[in-house]
Formats: C-alpha cells, sequence, structure tokens
C-alpha cells in the first residue's frame, strides 16, 4: 500500500483543474460552436448611447422560423431547425447536427422601443437593433453663467 498517492487537489490546482476540463471532454463533449451546451443560440449584446444591439448566431434556421419577443427589459428569441428528410437508401455514419425548437431570454440592460425595432437576418446570423426609450437616454443640460 505505500505506492499509493493521496490526491490533495489544494496543493496543485492547475493540475486538479485540468483533470476535471480532461474528464469533462471525454464525457460530455464539446458544445456545438454556434449553440451554447443547453441549445439555446450564442450571442452577442451590446450597448450605444442610442440603441441595444444584439446579434445571434442561428445556423440552420430560417427566417420564417423565427419568433422575437420583447417584453418589459427581457427579450425572448424562439425558434426552430427543422430537420431535414432522410434519403431512402442512406445510412449515417455520424449525425450531430441539432434539430428542434429553442428558445432563450435574455435581460436587456435599458428599456426600450420595441415597436421601432430592426432585425436582419443574413447567412445565420440575426441582427436586432432596438432603440433605446427616451426616457433613460443621456440628457445633456446646458449650464449658463451669470
Amino acid at each position: 500500500m505505500s505506492g499509493l498517492v493521496r490526491l490533495d487537489p489544494f496543493r496543485d490546482p492547475l493540475t486538479f483543474r485540468t483533470a476535471m476540463d480532461r474528464l469533462f471532454d471525454e464525457t460530455v463533449g464539446q458544445p456545438a460552436p454556434a449553440f451554447t451546451a443547453l441549445g439555446s443560440p450564442a450571442i452577442d449584446l451590446c450597448q450605444t448611447a442610442d440603441e441595444v444591439v444584439v446579434k445571434a448566431s442561428l445556423p440552420g434556421v430560417s427566417a420564417r422560423d423565427l419568433n422575437l419577443s420583447v417584453t418589459g427589459d427581457v427579450l425572448t428569441l424562439r425558434g426552430e431547425v427543422r430537420e431535414e428528410e432522410d434519403v431512402e437508401g442512406t445510412s449515417y455514419h455520424i449525425k450531430e447536427r441539432r434539430y428542434g425548437a429553442f428558445a432563450r431570454s435574455i435581460g436587456l440592460p435599458t428599456s426600450v422601443v420595441a415597436d421601432k425595432a430592426d432585425a436582419q437576418f443574413e447567412n445565420g446570423t440575426l441582427t436586432l437593433t432596438l432603440p433605446k426609450a427616451e426616457a433613460v437616454k443621456p440628457k445633456t443640460i446646458t449650464v449658463r453663467a451669470k
């Protein structure tokens, strides 16, 4: 029994983390690059002085299968990736692409005017531009000297 070495995770945390990462990758695998582990689309969200911009990667989704809604300060993206029909006589060796419905709700950083939103969908990327509500836009106050 003298050949056994006790693992001390606090002695070398980097080695422990590397071992855990390797274990996770070998058992679960890597998620699809455009979708998170739960199957919801990957997004970028940024804001300027006048608008909030959301970009979502939606490969394999048709514009007709997208539904966007804003309720309060929450944006919800819903959609569906439709499965292609199998060709008779075809046998798959690997079938990893995801199919089915997805939904993702995102808290927006500020109030927006949903009625004036602009949504563009090109090459699998959705770009949604939401103008900020007038009440939250910065106002400049001119100071007069006497």
